[in-house]
């Protein structure tokens, strides 16, 4: 029975996700192929509307704040008030208004600061919301005693364990405890903004660098703070090493220092980034046959590319347990190498 509702789910997601990105802005060359990449970098790129499903004038959008700070003050509005970038928005003498890129531009070349709740951002907050409703949910549970770990709990807490035993503390050692909390925010945020970013219509937020960006450099400033005399000896002194190679291995070293949070940013965006870019291109596949041989080539292309979707959907959620364990693993690695005594 749960192995039905969950492919029903599944099969419910990728069939809404098809009408989601129908609804998108259609592109077609000269020939009259649709051309999918407009609509696919729409739908993985932020934006200061929520769209949930439609075009133009009959879409379906949930219109966010929008926050720009100029040497002229702080200018609030709402996003609808452009209207789809049709309009342009008047704030005393400051007139904005929307470029090619996407991006909220003032026409008379005032320099912006765009402090927006963006999709992006209020996906984080969603997510930021549902941890602290979940994590106080299963601390609260510990109030009951002796009474056996069930429900959320019972899912919620051998993750913990998980992370905490098998990541953190065989990595870092005995000074675990001090990164432990760091570690487990990580695992959780970027878990469940990979699992609510696989349902139809929702934010791409791992899958954005600046994200990803951020994560990278708690941990590479958690790294550079923490470090002891011993992690530094290893960079400017590395032991072992002929003084005539000293000139080469140092500036390596340091460089080193760099290029691991660089690959965890780098990671984290790229795989979930393609993720997402896969099954937007499966889906296209059906409108791509419809512009080139008709309805009938869309309904003969329909079922494979669904399943091939819907294929892809359940080894993305694998993918998103997985990224978030490889980049709390990572983490655990670069902090452990920081502050383990020397040999």
């Amino acid at each position: 029975m749960q192995k039905k509702v969950s492919l029903l789910v599944v099969l419910f997601f990728t069939i809404f996700s098809c009408f989601s990105f129908a609804g998108g802005e259609a592109t077609q060359e000269k020939g009259g192929v649709y051309n999918p990449v407009p609509t696919i970098m729409h739908h993985i790129a932020d934006a200061h509307e929520w769209h949930l499903w439609g075009e133009g004038d009959n879409s379906f959008s949930i219109p966010l704040p929008v926050i720009l700070y100029s040497e002229k003050g702080i200018d609030i509005f709402m996003a609808n008030d452009f209207n789809h970038g049709h309009s342009k928005v008047i704030k005393e003498d400051r007139v904005y208004s929307i470029d090619s890129h996407s991006h909220i531009v003032e026409e008379g070349g005032l320099e912006i600061i765009d402090l927006s709740i963006t999709k992006n951002v209020a996906s984080m907050l969603i997510s930021v919301f549902l941890l602290f409703l979940i994590m106080g949910t299963v601390s609260r549970s510990y109030s009951r005693k002796n009474v056996e770990p069930s429900g959320l709990q019972g899912f919620i807490e051998p993750l913990i364990l998980f992370v905490r035993d098998d990541i953190i503390k065989d990595n870092i050692g005995k000074k675990h405890e001090k990164f432990t909390p760091l570690l487990l925010t990580f695992f959780f945020f970027i878990l469940i903004n990979n699992l609510m970013g696989l349902l139809p219509g929702a934010a791409n937020v791992t899958g954005n660098i600046a994200v990803t960006f951020v994560l990278s450099l708690i941990t590479f400033l958690v790294t550079t703070l923490f470090g002891n005399k011993n992690y530094w000896g290893h960079i400017f002194k590395p032991p072992g090493v002929p003084m005539a190679l000293m000139p080469i291995m140092v500036p390596i070293e340091i460089i080193g220092m760099f290029t691991k949070p660089f690959a965890l940013m780098i990671r984290l965006f790229a795989n979930i980034s393609a993720g997402h870019i896969i099954i937007l291109s499966l889906i296209s596949l059906i409108f791509i046959a419809q512009s080139a041989m008709g309805t009938g080539g869309a309904w003969g292309v329909a079922p494979v590319s669904a399943l091939f979707v819907l294929f892809i959907y359940c080894i993305e959620v694998l993918v998103a347990f997985l990224q978030a364990y490889i980049f709390t693993l990572l983490s655990s690695v670069f902090i452990g190498l920081a502050v383990q005594d020397g040999h």
